[in-house]
């Protein structure tokens, strides 16, 4: 387990700091950007380019390629929403994904207005969604960014630490203890449970708003 972990874990790091910080900005750009967030694994590209941290300067880097990746991303889909919103549900992507999805979208966007934006970020399927949605309706790109930012920065931040840790963590074991290989996929593993875990919380707190049709204004979002 050791071997074939430190291999893997070495051949990320061959991979230059600059190169690799770009791949994982783009992969979270796509992630978040219209309906790609649907398809492109960017979570998976993160944790992947986290564990070849080295220094500080790396993991600043790091999360600041996510978060502008994630900033990005999340307003291109709010301009498509904005310009091209009724296209693209008409589509056939649109079509396929589902008018139930798009109606919760709505509905959760009508009820909550900006924390809908916030949560959204870290629930499957609207997080794809929202953004196009927010340009449909009334709510402004101000307003829209101003939520989107710390929900990123939080995103990113949990995801590059914990790629990190438990990377520096295996290496500083790895000559010491022969299990440490599964100390490494403990941690990566645990945070994975934990992550779904709290999407479950979200999703079932948050689930009447989604079922419940708003007053089709997002500045007034209602709190029942």
């Amino acid at each position: 387990m050791n071997e074939f972990l430190t291999w893997l874990l070495d051949l990320v790091q061959s991979v230059d700091p600059v190169l690799r910080t770009v791949l994982a900005g783009t992969a979270i750009l796509l992630e978040t950007s219209v309906l790609v967030g649907l398809i492109v694994p960017g979570d998976t590209v993160v944790i992947v380019s986290s564990t070849a941290v080295e220094s500080p300067a790396q993991f600043v880097g790091l999360i600041a390629a996510v978060l502008i990746g994630s900033i990005v991303g999340e307003s291109i889909g709010f301009a498509l929403g904005r310009f091209f919103g009724p296209r693209i549900r008409a589509s056939r992507l649109g079509r396929k994904i589902g008018d139930r999805h798009w109606v919760r979208a709505e509905n959760y966007l009508d009820r909550r207005g900006g924390i809908a934006v916030f949560i959204s970020r870290f629930l499957p399927v609207l997080h794809s969604l929202i953004p196009l949605t927010v340009g449909m309706s009334s709510m402004s790109y101000r307003r829209f960014i101003s939520w989107t930012i710390p929900a990123c920065l939080l995103w990113s931040i949990a995801y590059v630490s914990v790629g990190s840790a438990a990377a520096g963590t295996y290496r500083q074991l790895a000559d010491q203890l022969h299990y440490a290989g599964y100390i490494f996929v403990a941690i990566i593993g645990a945070f994975l449970v934990v992550a779904y875990l709290v999407k479950r919380v979200l999703k079932r707190s948050e689930e009447r708003h989604m079922n419940r049709p708003g007053d089709g204004d997002p500045a007034t979002p209602e709190s029942d």
